[in-house]
Formats: structure tokens, sequence, C-alpha cells
């Protein structure tokens, strides 16, 4: 195992002064960083519209001057900055999550593009706020957006700077969930929370290999010493005065507290504290892709693609229908399959057909079509390769059976046999299956790793967003072609 005590990141001594860099000095230079990307690109916007050709394309806006309109500018600035802030944008736990911050960014100022516009026609401006300014803008805002976030990201991830920014975790006993953490932050030295070694419990064995930081027999002083900003539990099962001992002397150090929930071993980004009575309890509550509005811009974001699909696929499937006729005239082109979809339902999905007629009497003992089957036709094993076989579950999306991005369907008699060999194989089906997903484009589809398949399914459940939907679109088209694909 990676001992985490030789890595350059983690080794870096952390001081009180780290603690207001992260902040307060680096949130509060972002917040001035921001505002100025986002006045220059509100600027370049109005640059655009009004002084060249392409502002022709908009309707005419008398004595719209840069003076006259340099009050709506910083007006939109300032609602930029007060969206990214409503969406904790600022938290000391995005400075090293670049991806995440980017979401943040795409989400907020499409909400001041909604906002802004919606105002307009509300507040009469003097001048009137050209609608194509607004489009022009909020597109060259996030360009600027990306472009300076980048580049603050790669100062940030530097060796000088990266060990400062990181907070110092220790660890509260020891088990599997504690060497998986450690192990998970090993691998990213880029990671916000930096380990720097094990507190032990009493009676317990001194991990091999990491470094034992102390006892929770003086904790307070322990954790001073080292500068530890967060300490997490990885073991709870300690007598309840205890438990309250080592919760005081975080408190006294000002460390933050932590547990490993382990009772709950999936969908860990749903779980959500609430009060029952005068209880405090901790449970899964509903996901963000399950909230209604989510589920109607899925819905939307997959009638539009099956549409669009169906269109630009129809010669494509026209031409392979007639090919594949000629080669097995006494199939149907079209092969239908009873898949499982969401919440366990059954549903035909389907697909061109690549392999003999009677193929199916013996598809049922093997997970996925391994490649170079006997029973695959000449065209079948092209197609497959270049997962043409799946055009027709276009129709799929579009009845709503399935989704563009979800979990891969698999057969009924198959998710029996798996439920019961792989641990937290059913809560995939909370969600819609879709024709590319998290575990399709990291090159887990078939038979392959069938733990680490499902283990990206659930990642995939628990962290969806528009934006991560628009992702593994991308990378779907450019990964299409798969040579060892088998399914």
């Amino acid at each position: 195992m990676i001992d985490p005590s030789t890595n350059l990141y983690s080794t870096t001594r952390a001081t009180p002064e780290s603690g207001r860099l992260r902040k307060v000095v680096l949130p509060s230079l972002l917040v001035a960083g921001d505002a100025c990307v986002a006045f220059a690109g509100l600027s370049l916007g109005y640059w655009l519209r009004y002084a060249t050709p392409i502002g022709s394309i908009g309707l005419d806006v008398p004595d719209a001057t840069y003076a006259r309109y340099l009050p709506l500018l910083l007006l939109g600035t300032a609602f930029l900055i007060a969206a990214y802030a409503q969406l904790n944008l600022y938290e000391e736990r995005l400075l090293l999550r670049k991806f995440q911050a980017i979401n943040l960014i795409i989400k907020g100022t499409t909400f001041w593009l909604i906002a802004y516009l919606s105002l307009s026609l509300v507040l009469k401006f003097q001048p009137p706020i050209s609608r194509w300014f607004v489009i022009l803008a909020y597109l060259i805002v996030l360009g600027l957006m990306f472009a300076w976030r980048s580049a603050a990201y790669r100062l940030f991830i530097h060796p000088r700077w990266v060990g400062r920014l990181r907070q110092r975790v220790a660890i509260l006993g020891w088990n599997d969930e504690a060497r998986t953490l450690v192990a998970d932050l090993a691998s990213h030295p880029a990671h916000p929370f930096a380990f720097a070694g094990v507190i032990t419990l009493p009676d317990e064995p001194v991990p091999a290999g990491h470094t034992v930081l102390g006892s929770t027999d003086h904790l307070r002083d322990t954790l001073r010493a080292h500068h530890i900003d967060v300490l997490i539990a990885a073991r709870t099962d300690l007598p309840r005065e205890q438990l309250h001992s080592i919760v005081e002397g975080c408190e006294q150090a000002f460390v933050d507290w932590k547990i490993v929930p382990s009772s709950f071993q999936i969908l860990v980004s749903g779980l959500r504290l609430q009060t029952i009575g005068r209880l405090p309890v901790l449970g899964v509550e509903e996901l963000a892709i399950n909230r209604l509005f989510n589920r109607g811009l899925k819905r939307l974001t997959d009638i539009a693609g099956a549409l669009v699909g169906l269109i630009l696929s129809a010669p494509v499937l026209a031409v392979l229908a007639v090919i594949i006729k000629r080669e097995s005239p006494h199939g149907p082109v079209f092969f239908a399959q009873i898949r499982t979809g969401a919440r366990s339902r059954p549903f035909t999905m389907w697909k061109l057909r690549s392999m003999a007629p009677d193929a199916a009497a013996t598809d049922h003992h093997q997970i996925s079509t391994p490649a170079g089957d006997p029973r695959l036709l000449r065209i079948g094993a092209f197609i497959r390769r270049w997962n043409l076989d799946e055009l027709p579950q276009f129709w799929n999306v579009l009845r709503g059976d399935m989704s563009l991005v979800g979990p891969r369907p698999e057969r009924p008699h198959h998710v029996e046999h798996l439920a019961g060999e792989i641990p937290h194989y059913l809560p995939r089906h909370l969600v819609k299956p879709g024709m590319t997903g998290w575990a399709q484009i990291n090159g887990l589809r078939g038979g392959k790793d069938l733990d680490r398949r499902i283990q990206h399914d659930i990642y995939y459940i628990e962290n969806w967003s528009p934006w991560l939907d628009v992702q593994i679109m991308a990378m779907t088209f450019a990964r299409w072609k798969d040579a060892n694909t088998s399914r």
C-alpha cells in the first residue's frame, strides 16, 4: 500500500496561517477575480453587440452608449457574483476541485441569464437591455470564467501552494474503511484533504506503514501539535462516554469532527440529517437525479436527443437493414429482448440483429457476447464494433423506457443472478438505464469487471448533474469505436 507519509504533498506542514489562506485570503481573491472577469465579459459582450457587425442581428437600442450602459454592466456583475455566492462557490473545499467549481459557475451563470432577462422585462431600464447582448455576454462570461479558473487551479495545485491549501486529516481508529480512505487520498495529490496520520484507540493494533500521531488519551494536545484540521472517525463502536470525550477534544482544539457512516455503504451523497421530534436522524433522502425538476429536465433532454438521433440514424438503419437481410434473409432485421428498467420494471429493448436467427436460444448462458462469437454475422461484427446495433434504442428513449445516459440495462435472469453475487447491485435500478453511461465510457462494458462497473453506476446515480450527462455524451462520441467490446 502507498504510504502517504512519503508523499510530497501530505508532508507539507500546515500552519495556523494556512487556515486563513484557505478560508479568507484565496476566497476573497477569487471573488475579486471573478468580478473582474465577469465585468470584462459583460463589457466584451457590449462591444460585440454595439460595435461589430454581429450587433446588426438584434433590434436597434437608442442611446446605448457605454457610459449609459455602465450601470447595467455593474449591476449584471453584482448579480453574477451573488449567484455564485448563493451556490457556495467560494467555500474552501472547492479551491482544489476544478470541475465542481466549473459546474457551479455554469449553474450560476445560467441562473443569471434567466434572472437578468426576466428583470429587464419587469423593470424598464434606460437604456433597455438588449436580449442579444445578454446572450452574447452569457457565452463570453462562461468562456472567460473557464479560462480564468483553469489558470487559478493550475497555480493552486503547484507543489509550493497545494500543501498549504489541503486540510490535514487524522483518522481515528483503523479498519477497512480507514484503509480505503487513506488509499484514496494518497492517489489524488491535489485532493482537498491530506492524510496526516492515525490516532489509535485503546487495545488497537498499530497500522503498519502509516504514521501514528498518538492515542485518544491526550487527544487535544495531539491534534494541536500536528496542526490537524479534520478528525475522521472510522470506528464508532465505542462507549458513549469515550465518544463524548473525543468530540470535546475536537471542540477544544477547533478541529472539525466527521464520521464514516459505516451503516450506509452506498448512496452516501444522499445522506441528510433531519430532526424527528427532538432527535437528529441520519438517513438517505431523495437524490438529485430523482427530484421533480431534474427528472423533467432529463426527460426533455432525452426526448430532444432521441428525436434527433432517430432522424440522423434513419439512413444508416435503412442501409444496415438491407445488408442484414441479404446476409441472413430468414431472420428479422430488428432484435427484441426483455431488459430490466427503472424500479426493476421489464421492458422490450430494440437492437439491430447482429447474430444468427437462432442465437437467442443459447444467449442466456452468458452475460455478454464475446468478440469472435461464431453466431455473429459478418455485418454483425462490424456494427457491434461501432455500436451501430444500438441505434434503434433511440426509440426506447423516446418511449421513456430508457434514457440517453444511465446504467447499462441487463436481462432479468442476469439481474437475479448478479443481485446475489455482487453487493449493492440492485440500487442501480433506481434510475432508467441508458444508451451510454459513466461505466461504458470508462471501458467497463459487457462482462468486464462487474464489481467496478457497478461502482461506476452507483457513482453516476449519486453525483448526477446535467453537466455530467453532457460530459458523458461528449465522451461517448469521442470513444464511439470499441473494437474489444463484448456485450
